[in-house]
């Protein structure tokens, strides 16, 4: 938990960017029933991208969650897999993560979208697109990692086999990162803080940005799950939570150094600066413009092409989502 003196620092922070905005009570919210637990456990991790469940613990209060735990997830354990076996109960992820997991039958539930964009592919000189990472190598945590996960889906989006034509290399020791830089790999996948990292000391080039570069800018990176009897058995706290959540979003969005500031005091976050410019290139603000069932189906389609997935869109969608606290929200928070 974060000294009384963090959460003062963050009340001041949530009054300059607007409290009554931010935490103001709607009359739906007024009439709603208080959550059906008063705890709730997120998954604590280094990733800045999902920083609005990091900053949303004032938030998470005001909705009536008096004991909000961050919890470190088993190393080598995915947040879906923590939420599916009842280690965490929310998580934020890169959509494929937790399709896959679906897919296989994992109690998971996506119940709405955080924020789009945040990954950046990184490659050396003679690589332009996409299509030029064939015969390649290219770095990943592990098969199966949120890295893995989207260059496998960007490449079968143009063509290619990534289980043939891409080369994979793995950690073995050594991050992905620290074998692009150190020339050992031809491409890398990073995620804040790590392109702020390369780019400051001119490490490589973008050829995708997934903030900026259709189709990826189309669609959501991050979305909301909950494990599926949490959603089930705790609908009022589900929308709270969700509500926590996509209001620290707008938090991100309206105050990035004040949040930046809570996600190095709170050691959500390494470094200060690249924190903030994170905060300042991923657009938060924009959750309510984005479809979370377009989001699905498109990489779903793409997880299929590449031999990933053996379930439909239509059976993901069906087994896998719960729209209806997002789409609630959406209509009450209109911004």
């Amino acid at each position: 938990m974060h000294s009384t003196q963090s959460r003062r620092c963050f009340l001041t922070t949530l009054s300059s960017a607007g409290a009554a905005s931010l935490m103001g009570v709607s009359g739906t919210f007024a009439q709603e029933a208080p959550p059906e637990t008063i705890t709730i456990r997120l998954a604590k991790s280094v990733s800045i991208c999902t920083a609005p469940q990091y900053v949303a613990e004032e938030l998470l209060r005001a909705e009536g969650f008096t004991d909000v735990r961050f919890v470190t997830v088993e190393a080598g354990v995915p947040s879906g897999i923590a939420v599916a076996r009842g280690d965490i109960d929310f998580t934020a992820n890169f959509a494929p993560s937790l399709l896959i997991p679906i897919d296989a039958g994992e109690p998971i539930t996506i119940v709405g979208g955080e924020h789009i964009g945040c990954f950046e592919l990184f490659a050396r000189g003679g690589i332009h697109s996409i299509a030029d990472l064939k015969g390649k190598n290219v770095g990943v945590q592990g098969p199966g990692s949120p890295e893995h996960l989207f260059i496998s889906t960007m490449a079968a989006y143009v063509g290619l086999d990534p289980a043939k034509d891409i080369r994979w290399v793995t950690g073995a020791g050594s991050r992905p990162m620290d074998l692009f830089a150190d020339g050992k790999i031809d491409a890398f996948l990073g995620f804040p803080p790590q392109p702020q990292d390369l780019r400051s000391r001119g490490i490589g080039s973008v050829i995708v940005n997934s903030t900026l570069d259709r189709p990826w800018s189309q669609y959501f990176c991050c979305m909301l799950a909950a494990r599926r009897d949490y959603v089930r058995q705790h609908p009022v706290a589900t929308k709270r939570v969700l509500r926590a959540i996509v209001k620290a979003a707008d938090l991100c969005a309206a105050e990035p150094e004040r949040v930046a500031e809570r996600l190095v005091k709170g050691g959500f976050a390494p470094r200060y600066d690249f924190a903030l410019q994170s905060l300042k290139q991923i657009p938060y603000a924009r959750w309510r413009d984005y479809n979370a069932e377009d989001t699905i189906r498109f990489y779903a389609l793409r997880l299929h092409e590449a031999g990933m997935i053996k379930s439909t869109p239509n059976k993901i969608l069906a087994d896998g989502t719960n729209w209806s606290f997002f789409n609630e929200l959406k209509r009450e928070l209109k911004g």
